[in-house]
């Protein structure tokens, strides 16, 4: 865990209390109507099941490899490097 500074500990709690100020600012200044149906539709997204996470080795890059940089399948069978 990340430890900061008195002042930043400070600085921070200002900057969400001075959001929260303004958040509230925003929200009064809306119709009754547009608050309520926004107020609903925010908490139908968060009543959302997150999207489903994809189990990836760990280190593996979330994009697919480009076109011809596939890995190469295993070989099945090993030939002898003798030859008569």
């Amino acid at each position: 865990m990340t430890k900061h500074s008195r002042y930043e500990r400070e600085r921070r709690a200002t900057d969400a209390q001075r959001m929260k100020e303004v958040q509230a600012a925003w929200y009064a200044s809306l119709p009754a109507a547009t608050a309520l149906a926004f107020s609903r539709e925010v908490e139908a997204a968060q009543a959302r099941v997150p999207a489903a996470h994809v189990d990836m080795a760990p280190g593996t890059a979330p994009n697919p490899p480009r076109p011809g940089r596939e890995p190469k399948p295993p070989k099945d069978e090993q030939r002898s490097r003798r030859s008569y």
